[in-house]
């Protein structure tokens, strides 16, 4: 079924690379949040294309590089008009003791082996998952535009970057776009980070934008995490934590309510509203909410609505320690 673009339009990065105002974040289609079927991932990717969705989101890390083989299998023969977007940099073959490569010659391994899952001659945009702070940005950087030279890249793209990081690595080649957690539930890049790409022409991709989940009202409490669902791990989703920030999904809901619309729809139209650089990329295995995050395009917040929802703040850390390491760091402790 052909793409049909019926979405506005935004643009990333100095060189305007044009995506759809809300991307689909794709690594819920495999398992981190509980089981996932892949008719029903296949589905909802059919129905995004439907939609008018040309912006996909993977990395070689989700499922193992499993994700990147279903991404590929659902779009490679509707490739025209698509920006397909991976990631590399945390080490595939370290799993579960998550470390970060950033070497020159690890970044060119890795972008093969991505192209060969996807089943695709270039990934439109690249991303670095996470800096490797043993290996200076400018190297790492300088290999990924060796990418772009060679045409297996057209852009690139870094992840939950540093403003030294930032700065080196736009100073390296052109970055496209930053990758960070970015919502009513996380504040956290907004003081420093968002000011430093829009200094360096970097567009914003938002991932996370409904709060891992919370904010579309689908968690009232632990006993809606699935058993391998790893945000039982995560501060804001324990204990008291958890109790406050299911009340503060009550105030995005009442707004919701008074426009007629979902606390999702809200949430991604707050976030919608910081800038034309700022591409949200929620997401998940349901095709019906596909349409309903669509419609946070149509949602028009009052300056009253938005000061409302600016003064929320979620209890409890973004995230508990994720257990990045570099190559020379001993192992951690088996837990």
């Amino acid at each position: 079924m052909p793409n049909q673009p019926l979405l506005p339009t935004r643009h990333l990065g100095p060189h305007d690379l044009a995506v759809s105002a809300l991307g689909l974040g794709c690594m819920t289609m495999s398992d981190t949040y509980g089981p996932a079927e892949e008719a029903d991932a296949l589905a909802t990717l059919d129905r995004a294309l439907e939609r008018g969705v040309n912006f996909f989101d993977t990395a070689d890390i989700y499922g193992n590089a499993t994700n990147e083989v279903l991404v590929g299998k659902a779009l490679r023969d509707r490739r025209d008009g698509l920006v397909i977007a991976t990631k590399f940099g945390i080490e595939r073959e370290a799993w579960p003791k998550q470390e970060v490569d950033g070497r020159p010659e690890y970044v060119r391994q890795a972008c093969d082996e991505s192209l060969q899952r996807l089943g695709l001659d270039r990934i439109d945009l690249y991303y670095q998952h996470r800096a490797d702070t043993t290996v200076p940005i400018e190297e790492t950087v300088g290999a990924m535009g060796e990418l772009v030279t060679a045409g297996k890249v057209l852009h690139l793209g870094l992840s939950e970057a540093s403003v030294d990081t930032i700065r080196r690595a736009a100073a390296t080649h052109p970055i496209t776009a930053l990758q960070s957690e970015w919502s009513l539930w996380s504040r956290d890049i907004e003081d420093e980070i968002v000011p430093t790409c829009r200094e360096h022409g970097i567009g914003i991709v938002p991932y996370s934008p409904l709060g891992r989940g919370i904010l579309a009202g689908s968690v009232a409490g632990a006993g809606d995490l699935a058993e391998r669902d790893f945000r039982k791990g995560n501060p804001r989703f324990q204990g008291e934590n958890l109790d406050k920030n299911v009340a503060l999904v009550g105030e995005v809901r009442s707004v919701a309510e008074a426009h007629g619309v979902t606390p999702a729809q809200v949430a991604l139209a707050w976030l919608l509203r910081q800038g034309d650089d700022v591409v949200p990329i929620p997401g998940t295995k349901r095709p019906g909410r596909i349409d309903e995050n669509l419609g946070a395009l149509d949602v028009a917040l009052t300056d009253d609505d938005v000061a409302r929802l600016d003064a929320l703040r979620p209890a409890g850390e973004r995230t508990g320690d994720p257990g990045w390491v570099n190559r020379s760091t001993p192992p951690l402790p088996a837990s």
